[in-house]
């Protein structure tokens, strides 16, 4: 139960974020938020991608919430999706 808690909780606050960002850069800020809550801190989303928003409490705890459990996958699975973020950066590049 927890796990699809988890997993509700990671879709939703990613669907918000991206609804966050608009205009041309929503790409560059979507990837900019996955690759800071891949490999950054809480502080850092709030201090980079997500510094022009009024992050309220609530948010800001789910947001942590979702970076403990990214932080406690397997280390083979968070470099694995570290690889393919790097892989669709890679792609907008040759783009």
């Amino acid at each position: 139960m927890k796990r699809s808690s988890t997993l509700l909780l990671a879709a939703l606050t990613l669907s918000c974020v991206y609804r966050l960002a608009t205009g041309d850069d929503t790409e560059d800020f979507f990837m900019d938020f996955l690759q800071t809550l891949l490999v950054g801190t809480p502080e850092e989303l709030y201090e980079g991608p997500l510094s022009k928003y009024n992050v309220n409490q609530d948010a800001k705890a789910a947001l942590t919430e979702l970076k403990s459990c990214i932080d406690g996958l397997e280390p083979m699975h968070k470099a694995e999706l570290v690889k393919l973020l790097v892989q669709v950066l890679g792609s907008e590049d040759d783009a």
